[in-house]
Formats: structure tokens, sequence, C-alpha cells
């Protein structure tokens, strides 16, 4: 990670500015381009200068970047890691009491405020490369913002970023300085290379990898969207010239083998970097001159329907883009190629989504929990999850016995969260403390297993094999995490693992996990929790009836795919439940009602049943209604008529206090405004029997229930005396279909909403055939009328067509019946 000395750092530029706001501000957000020295030269300045009296905690959103970076500032001083500047990531720790300036990985900071909530002897906390929006970079500000909200003032909490949403963070912290570094140290030449429709991907990067290398100097760093895509450009790469070396870098390589692709190359030699997302930050790659992006990015989804994580594949934001380009200015001018054109660049959204408005939340609300409190609040937090998330999240806390009946965490919970672990390997580990050695030996080899995928089979009885064997991928990494856990229940690790309780401790772990397979010696099984579930066909799991699925991914087809499974020889009694279980047949039109022994969504054993409570039906029904969506509801022309004229009140009239009447609130709010009306309803006949425009007008409430009609009346009475109905629809204005003739005499349009809507006239013939549409009746008649006179006088000789008509006499006669 060394710097030019060529050109002073940007970063220098502000470092005045920024080190008075540092001693006299509690808040400070920092905005430096890639390469300004904000990781590297500005911690070394508040070293140096002694900024603050007590530690410097310095966050980074990832192992590699906080091992390196620490390294780096480190040498600078002229000392060894663990000295001055010190770094803590899981399962690894160079500190000591000297220590001053420590980066820590984010879930680390968070340990240590839930350990010392005054974060005693801490005088500063840097978020870097906060842009990236890490639920834990999220979660670690709004915990330090009520620490210094409640207990340390004095706490400076300086934010730092690339490319930063300044409305967001201004309402965040409204009081802090903002300062700016400008430019960077060298220009960069961008060029844009879009596929063509029928071009790969891969094929394209090499294909650009090669011409490069032989047009230009230096290395050249490659960003791709995942593993899969850098081995197949690895491949073919394989015939390059013997001066230049190719390397990975992604996630689940070993540290030495990350350290292989960032570090110098010989003297004489070039090299190919092809990274994921995980080179966008805080990493300086030496020798590269040349960025080549492929603009996608791989990231994990968490579906709410199925409570499983999806790993999509979107294109990157602007502000990555950015961020990727800027690899290529850090040591000397550069070229980033794009691998698509500029107006696609434009396309893309200025920022990625946050982490946490996709994420499982249930760790985060796990610490939040034990914080003292369940509620996200908008005054700590730049973004709320959805209230659908945060219930997900504590279904999942509920399964694995982590909350009380009251909702704050069980005394399981609070131990699951001092553990520091994922919440379901904690239950797990708890869980098999309690049943004695050999189930706490087990379950430390599965947790640690689980932390140190080989991806190498879907079997983790296999991976649990080779690692009893010696042979596991990463059998040191394995060994030390054990002996980690292990400690922490003060217990000593002896001989070797029980495999046979495998099965019953991850069941602890994975309760909606659990799984049977659809038909013998099929691919294909169902969870606990309801959804699908697909092995490789060629897998040893398939020889199992019941498996327990630790990983899976939600693929493009209905079932999502198991990465690792255990079989389950024998599933735990403690797991099979009797209930009753009543549903809507849809064949038979009725409900009906069974006996089950089951596993969640796993059934046993069934037999039929009368033994139903009224409150078991009508939860059925509702559950029917909320799975079919309002259509599924007997809604009759009325009810339509009210119900459109709600939404439409709604929008217009912003200030009352109007329910949810929109599909989601409807199904949201059922037992509110549905189940009153549902009694004796248990089949389809009785079932369209229900008045839903009687249900919606009681939803309404008074007085909303009596002033519709005046606000927003059904039907508009003509200076004829008859009276028409008007057609309400969303998003539209109302409308109101009359012969032209019964309109005569009015002097505007009618109105609705207390007068703010002018009614939409469609005005007819006397066939009652569109003519014209309008939403001024005045200047109709005054205008555009007469050409339609012209027209129609013709057609209809026998209608009065007056030079007048908003002084005439509305009528629906012809001109002899008038006169007789």
């Amino acid at each position: 990670m060394s710097q030019s000395s060529k050109l002073p750092l940007p970063i220098e530029a502000v470092l005045p500015e920024l080190l008075v706001a540092l001693r006299t501000q509690h808040q400070v957000v920092l905005k430096a381009e890639p390469g300004a020295g904000k990781s590297t030269h500005l911690p070394l300045q508040l070293l140096k200068q002694n900024v603050v009296e007590g530690k410097i905690i310095m966050l980074e959103p990832r192992r590699l970047a906080a091992r390196n970076i620490a390294t780096y500032l480190a040498k600078q001083l002229g000392e060894k890691v663990g000295e001055t500047v010190g770094y803590r990531v899981r399962g690894e720790k160079r500190t000591s009491k000297n220590t001053h300036l420590e980066v820590v990985t984010e879930g680390i900071l968070t340990r240590m405020i839930q350990s010392d909530p005054e974060l005693t002897g801490v005088a500063m906390v840097i978020f870097d490369e906060f842009h990236e929006r890490s639920i834990h970079a999220d979660t670690s500000l709004a915990f330090c913002l009520e620490i210094q909200e409640v207990f340390r003032e004095d706490l400076t909490l300086l934010v730092m970023s690339a490319t930063l949403d300044e409305m967001a963070l201004k309402g965040l912290l409204p009081s802090a300085s903002y300062i700016e570094s400008d430019g960077r140290g060298y220009p960069i030449e961008y060029r844009y290379a879009p596929l063509m429709p029928n071009d790969r991907l891969t094929a394209a990067v090499a294909k650009q990898i090669r011409s490069l290398l032989n047009s230009e100097d230096g290395s050249i760093l490659v960003f791709l969207p995942g593993a899969g895509a850098i081995n197949q450009v690895i491949e073919l790469l394989s015939e390059l010239d013997s001066d230049v070396d190719v390397f990975p870098l992604f996630g689940q390589l070993t540290f030495a083998e990350q350290q292989q692709a960032i570090s110098p190359v010989e003297q004489g030699k070039r090299k190919v970097v092809l990274a994921t997302n995980i080179a966008e930050t805080s990493l300086t790659i030496e020798g590269i001159r040349i960025v080549i992006d492929s603009g996608l990015e791989r990231f994990a989804s968490f579906q709410l329907k199925t409570g499983i994580t999806r790993l999509e594949q979107q294109r990157i934001a602007q502000s990555s883009a950015h961020q990727r380009a800027g690899r290529a200015g850090r040591l000397e001018p550069g070229i980033c190629v794009r691998m698509y054109s500029e107006q696609q660049f434009q396309q893309q959204p200025k920022v990625p989504e946050p982490e946490i408005l996709r994420s499982d939340l249930s760790s985060v609300l796990l610490e939040m929990l034990q914080w003292g409190s369940d509620a996200f609040s908008c005054s700590h937090w730049l973004n709320v999850p959805t209230k659908a998330a945060i219930d997900t999240a504590k279904d999942l806390l509920n399964q694995l016995d982590l909350l009380s009946d009251s909702g704050t965490l069980s005394v399981l919970g609070k131990q699951a969260q001092a553990l520091g672990t994922d919440p379901r390997t904690a239950a797990m580990l708890l869980k098999a403390h309690s049943k004695g050695a050999a189930y706490l030996q087990c379950a430390v080899t599965l947790t640690a297993l689980i932390e140190e995928p080989e991806r190498q089979g879907d079997n983790l009885m296999h991976a649990l094999q080779r690692f009893k064997d010696g042979h596991h991928q990463k059998q040191k990494k394995v060994q030390t995490r054990m002996s980690s856990l292990a400690a922490r229940f003060s217990s000593v690790l002896k001989g070797s693992t029980d495999e046979s309780l495998a099965g019953e401790c991850l069941c602890w772990a994975y309760p909606d996990r659990i799984a049977r397979q659809r038909k013998p010696e099929s691919e294909n099984y169902l969870l606990a929790n309801g959804h699908g579930a697909q092995v490789d066909s060629l897998s040893s799991l398939v020889k199992s009836e019941y498996l327990v699925v630790v990983d899976l991914m939600k693929s493009h087809r209905s079932d999502s795919q198991v990465y690792l499974a255990c079989p389950l020889d024998v599933v735990p009694k403690s797991r099979v439940n009797q209930a009753t279980y009543v549903y809507w047949d849809d064949k038979k039109g009725e409900l009906l009602a069974e006996e089950r022994l089951q596993i969640g969504a796993i059934v046993l054993e069934s037999k039929p049943t009368q033994n139903i409570s009224e409150q078991q039906k009508s939860n059925a029904l509702l559950d029917y209604i909320r799975e079919r969506g309002t259509h599924a509801l007997p809604w009759s022309d009325k009810s339509e008529r009210l119900l459109q004229r709600i939404r439409c009140g709604q929008a217009w009239m912003e200030e009352e206090t109007w329910p949810d009447v929109s599909d989601s609130g409807l199904l949201d709010n059922l037992t509110e405004w549905l189940l009153p009306f549902m009694n004796g309803v248990s089949n389809m006949k009785t079932l369209k029997k229900v008045d839903i425009h009687q249900a919606l007008t009681a939803y309404l409430g008074w007085p909303l229930n009596q002033k519709i009609d005046e606000w927003l009346p059904e039907r508009y009475t003509l200076p004829t005396g008859q009276s028409r109905q008007i057609d309400y629809q969303e998003g539209k204005p109302p409308m109101l279909s009359v012969r032209v003739q019964e309109v005569f005499g009015e002097q505007a349009s009618p109105t609705v909403a207390s007068g703010r809507v002018s009614v939409v006239l469609e005005l007819l013939s006397p066939a009652r055939r569109p003519i014209q549409i309008t939403q001024d009746l005045a200047a109709f008649w005054q205008g555009s009328y007469h050409e339609v006179k012209k027209e129609m006088k013709g057609r209809y000789p026998k209608h009065p067509w007056p030079d007048d008509p908003a002084n005439h006499v509305a009528t629906t006669k012809t001109k002899r019946q008038l006169n007789s």
C-alpha cells in the first residue's frame, strides 16, 4: 500500500481544516475520492499530531482491508502491527496495551459497544468507506449516536466516504462539519466498450485484457461479478506470456492467496488481478494502471416470503463505478475501460441500495434487543426496514427460543447475543451446552465447519469426516475457531466429535429447514417452512429421506438450491407437533379440517375432523383471502364503486383520516374490517353472501361514512331533475357521461371533494355516442360547442341545438315534444 511521492495526496489540501474540525466538533463527515489518502494518510496524521488523547477505532467493511491498512500504517511508523497500530477481525487480534489506533471490522465494534456501552478509553470512532452502507456500519453508527446522546458527548465520530447521500446524512447528523476533498492524485482516461448482443462477458473481458496487455503498460485490475466468472476468465487467459501473472481476488480465498493478488510482482513482470467488489475500496494493489469494469456485481438479497437468501446479479451503482475507476488513478495516470456504454452508466442508480433494506435482520434485531430497543428510530438510522422484514426476523428468533413471550430477549437470547455468533449457531451451541460435553463438542465442530466452508460437496457429514481425518481444506482455521468457541464455555475439546449427534444439534439451529423428501430418492424436498428445496441429482444426500439444510440459495427455479445439508436419521420428537389444520379447499369450495402430526409444513400423518372452533374457521378464511388477494372477495358493482370513491377521497382530501383501502392495506387489516361480517361463512355459497359494501361502510366509520356522500356523491342530479352515476377511478378525475342537451343551462362543470376537483364530462349525442370530453364546461360552451353544433344539427335535426346553451333549458326531449 505504498503512497507515491510524485504528487501530494488530495487529502493534504483539506487536512488543516479537517484537523481543526476534529478538535472542536464531535461529528465530522469527510467526502474524498478513492486514492485521496483518507484511509492511510489521515490516520497517520491523527496519530502524529495527537488530535485526540484516547484510543481511535477505525472500522473497515472487510477483513482483508483491515489487516492491510493496519500493516501499512504500522510500517509507516517503523513498527510492527500490534504496537501503536493494531487490528482485530474475527478469530484474529493483533493489539497491545500501547495500541492507540485499532482497525476493526464492523461486527467487532458492535461487540465492543455491547460489552462497554460507554466505550471507555475510546476518543474517536472512524467509519471508513461508509458509502458501502453495510448493515454492520449502519448498526454501529446508530449505537454510537446513541452513546453520544446518552453517555459520551465527548466521543468524536468521523464518517468517511467516497460518495455521500449528503441530504440523508445531514438529516442524521445535522450538526456535523462537512468537509470535501476535491480531485484525485492522477487523471483517469475513460473508455467505453459495451458488449454486443451475442457477446459473452467473460470472453469479451479476456479479449479486452489481451488487447490492453499488447497496447498499454502497467498491470490490470478487472472487476467481475463473482468467483464463477473469475475462474472462467482465468481459463481463457491460460496461454498469456510468461511475464504476466494472473491472480484471483475474492472473499472465499485464503488470506495468503488474497495477499498474493495485492502484493508487488517480480521485477520485469506484470499482473492481471481478477476481482469481485472486494477490491473496490481501501486497497491499493501494487502496479495497477488499468481497470476493466464489467459493470456487474452479485449480491445477497433476503427473500421475506421464503426466509431464504437469493444471490442476484445486477448493474452496479454509479458510485461503485467511480470507486472501481479510482483504483486506476492511485499511483500514476490510469485507464478505466467500462464494458458498457456511457448511456448505460447514466441510467444506473446513483448509489446502491443499503444492505439493511435487503438483508436478514435477525442478527441486528438480536443486538438491538440487547441494546434495549426493537425500534429503528429515524433519528439514529439512515434507512428504516419494513415492518415485514422486522417481523420475519422476530419470527426466526422466536423459533430459536431467543425471545420471551413479551418480545424481549429470553435468558437464552441474552446468552446468544453475548456469544457473538449468528443467532442460529448461537442457539445450537447454547442448547448443546445444556445437554453435556459431547453435544457441545459436536455443536462447536459444526459451527466452525459452517463458518469456514470448503465448497467441496453439499454433505456436511463428508466435511466433518475430512476434518476428523485431517484433510479439510481449512483444517487449521477450523481448529482455531473450535478452540475459540469452546473457550467461551470454559470447555476443553477432547477426543473425536460424535457425528451421530450432528442432526439433532443442527435442528436447534435450523428448525425451519428440516426437510423431507417428496418421494424416495428424489432430489426434491419440502422444508418445514413450507418452501421447496432441491439437491443435486448426483448428491449422496438423495439417499436420505430427511435432511437439515444449512446453506441454500433461492434460484431461478421454484425450489431453492441446497449447497450444504446434513442427513437426519431420526427426527427429534421435540420437533413433531400435533395440530388441527383448517384450510379452504378450492375444488370443493369449502372449509375443511384435519388433525395432523407435522414438522412445520411437513405433514407426517393426517385424518379429517369436524371438531373446530369459530376462531379456527375465521383464521383459515382470512388466510385464504390473504393468499388469493382481494379478488377472492364477492365484490358487487356497488362495493367496487364505494372502494374507488374512498381511494379518490384519500388522494383529494388528504387532511381527512381515511382508512388504508389499498389492496395491501385491506389484506393487512382483514380482522378489523371484514371479520365482523364473516359469521357463518364456511363455503363458497355463504362467502358470496358477505356484504362487502356494508363492511367498507363500517370500516370508514363515523363521520366519514356520512361525509363521503357529501364530498364524493355517487350520483349527480342534472338540471332536468334526473340523476346520473359519477364514475370514480383511482388516479383519474371523476367522469360523468351525459347527453349534451341534459346539461344545457349549466354555467360550469360540476365539482366534487368540496369544490377541489372538477368532474370530467363525457358529452354524448342524442344517440348516446361520445362527441366531446371536457373538464371545463364554460369554455366548451364558448368555444368548440359551436363546431359540434354545426355537425350535430345536421345529424340530429329533431333535437335542440341552441346558440346560447349556457342559458338554455336542459331537456331530454325533441323539439316537437318541447313545443307540444
